[in-house]
């Protein structure tokens, strides 16, 4: 069987979907999606990704895997410890699909390095544990117009938020929180339950093939997700007028 029949029985499940259909399937891989941060969030994010066809993902994380990761960052096993996140995601991913493009990137990315891949993109997942990364990389995604789906796990929850890529009309990350969150609590310090993180790249990967596949999905919601009771809800993020990071935009 060629490449392109095995494209073609990939995407069987997508083209029978009349809102992705041949054309939203073209246009997914067609596209760039760059993951900042290859966690439990990334891999399960970046593994949909590549398995959707994706045509290039740009993975970009310069830590190495810990047997700590193991439990919840599903493309990483034991023979791995030691190694770049990055390097073993693309190797990992290339097995999942290999007729789609894969870039690791193992520098720890700021300033123009940082808008200048953002704007290689056509949308930005976030699944980073920091919140100095995390607000750069939204003010990347603001200066060059990107889409930005961001998400967060700790203990048994879960958050999910998509921004962009108009930013005229659209919250920005910097809406939701300020750096008077940054002390805010990480899944290091107070634990996680292995899959919620897998719950919430998951959603991002959903988030994301919308956006990609060309159906209308209007941003400004935060998704929240309590694993302990299973509840899902939803809240609106509002524009911030003094907002630093989009506000001036328009």
């Amino acid at each position: 069987m060629s490449n392109t029949d095995h494209s073609a029985s990939r995407a069987a499940r997508h083209l029978a979907l009349p809102q992705i259909g041949a054309q939203g399937q073209e246009s997914i891989a067609a596209s760039t999606a760059l993951l900042i941060g290859l966690g439990g969030i990334g891999c399960a994010a970046a593994s949909y990704l590549a398995s959707s066809g994706v045509g290039h993902l740009l993975l970009c994380d310069f830590d190495t895997v810990d047997a700590s990761n193991l439990g919840r960052q599903i493309l990483y096993g034991p023979a791995d410890i030691g190694e770049l996140k990055a390097q073993c995601a693309v190797s990992q991913l290339g097995r999942i699909n290999p007729d789609i493009r894969l870039t690791a990137m193992m520098d720890r990315l700021s300033g123009d390095a940082l808008a200048a891949v953002v704007s290689e993109a056509d949308i930005v997942l976030d699944g980073c544990d920091n919140f100095a990364t995390r607000f750069a990389v939204s003010d990347a995604c603001v200066a060059n117009h990107r889409r930005l789906v961001s998400g967060s796990a700790i203990r048994f929850e879960a958050q999910l938020a998509a921004f962009g890529p108009d930013y005229e009309t659209s919250p920005c990350y910097r809406c939701l929180y300020t750096e008077a969150d940054e002390s805010l609590e990480n899944c290091a310090g107070n634990g996680v339950l292995a899959a919620v993180p897998g719950v919430v790249g998951t959603m991002m990967a959903v988030e994301a093939l919308k956006f990609l596949g060309g159906i209308e999905n209007p941003p400004g919601r935060l998704t929240l997700y309590e694993g302990l009771t299973g509840d899902w809800r939803q809240v609106g993020i509002g524009k911030r007028v003094d907002c630093p990071g989009c506000g001036s935009v328009g």
